[in-house]
């Protein structure tokens, strides 16, 4: 049950609104129209709810990208998730829109997806969503219509440091998206709100069950939108897609078992390798080409650099010495970048485990974020 919410009778406790009011003592809030992306959970809600209350002018939007419900718990854009973030637009009486980029989400996120296993590498579909639907096509989609800025439920923060804008890690670490927004623009920060940035998950929790929110207690979800309870095997199934099996091999060549396919490797992996030896085994490279997947001791996991393309640079000069994060739950680790044309060599300050090609390379200095590219090659001592 829930109900509807009076903004102008009920004081909540939100002690937040800084984090979207950049524009304090610039410019009015009141008829600033913004459109806050609503992927029915509880952080977008949260965030249309700070927005309202800080006396923008919000409608939502929830992006229909052709994934649907199963099971008891619905995930991110199902059709379920669309129906909640509806619901609880009209619990704040603000309007609710949906646009279709199902055509959009197959052709640049799930493609890719499917193209990058079968080629031997690990994508990171989230990055792609956030690069060319999030903030491409539906900030492109807000600006037609006549919104100012964009919003999301990301916990992140951008700010306005002596005429310069910055992409910056949130408060609360634990959540930190900043490594998936990395290919937002340099030009388009401005035009972007994160007003969660500022809040813990907890804080948000709360905030939402204060408000009586329809999506107060929804589960955070932990899978990748477009794969149902994590079986990302399903994907390439759905779409006739075929990962022959193979040889697994050490790095001499020779063979010591047989693989699935290669889709269901990644490097670093130490388990499902269903060979018997003394020493443990781990992937350290996969040869699409030759479909073989390429074993070793844990020492050849290790890398002492990287390649980075693809990139999108937040800061200019960009620094010779920063921290990166070779994926999202990895922790920074210091390193030395060189520019080489339209890429990025990084040399680790200590070696790191299963530096990954398909993966995001997001640099950082403190709390901003530098920018960030795809991991291209691995060099190893």
């Amino acid at each position: 049950m829930f109900f509807r919410i009076d903004f102008y009778s009920i004081k909540g406790n939100i002690n937040n609104i800084e984090a979207v009011g950049e524009m304090k003592g610039s410019e009015s809030t009141r008829n600033r129209k913004v459109l806050v992306a609503m992927s029915g959970g509880v952080d977008s809600s949260v965030a249309a709810l700070l927005l309202k209350n800080a006396g923008y002018d919000v409608t939502g939007v929830t992006m229909e990208l052709g994934i649907h419900s199963e099971g008891e718990t619905p995930g991110r854009f199902t059709d379920d998730a669309i129906a909640d973030a509806a619901m609880v637009c009209d619990q704040m009486e603000i309007p609710h829109m949906t646009v279709g980029f199902s055509s959009l989400m197959e052709d640049k996120v799930i493609a890719r997806f499917t193209s990058e296993y079968l080629s031997g590498r690990t994508p990171n579909p989230c990055v792609d969503c956030n690069r060319h639907l999030k903030f491409g096509a539906l900030l492109k989609e807000a600006r037609k219509l006549g919104f100012h800025r964009l919003a999301t439920g990301h916990y992140a923060r951008i700010e306005n440091q002596q005429s310069i804008w910055r992409l910056l890690r949130p408060v609360d670490r634990k959540k930190d998206q900043s490594y998936f927004l990395y290919p937002i623009r340099l030009e388009d920060l401005p035009f972007i709100l994160f007003p969660l940035g500022s809040m813990t998950k907890e804080e948000v929790r709360k905030t939402a069950e204060q408000w009586g929110l329809h999506t107060a207690r929804r589960l955070d979800s932990q899978d990748i939108c477009f794969v149902p309870h994590g079986d990302y095997t399903r994907v390439f199934s759905d779409r006739n897609l075929i990962s022959e099996p193979g040889d697994i091999v050490d790095r001499d060549g020779k063979i010591l078992g047989r693989h699935r396919g290669i889709i269901y490797y990644t490097i670093g992996q130490r388990g499902g390798l269903g060979i018997s030896a003394k020493a443990p085994f781990y992937v350290v490279a996969i040869d699409a080409l030759n479909n073989q997947i390429i074993v070793g001791g844990k020492d050849d996991v290790r890398a002492s650099g990287l390649i980075a393309g693809d990139l999108n640079l937040l800061v200019e000069p960009f620094p010779g010495e920063a921290e990166v994060k070779i994926r999202y739950r990895k922790k920074p680790a210091l390193c030395s970048v060189t520019r080489i044309d339209d890429k990025l060599k990084v040399m680790f300050k200590d070696p790191q485990d299963a530096v990954t090609t398909g993966q995001a390379a997001v640099f950082y200095a403190d709390d901003t974020v530098l920018g960030g590219g795809v991991i291209e090659n691995v060099i190893r001592d």
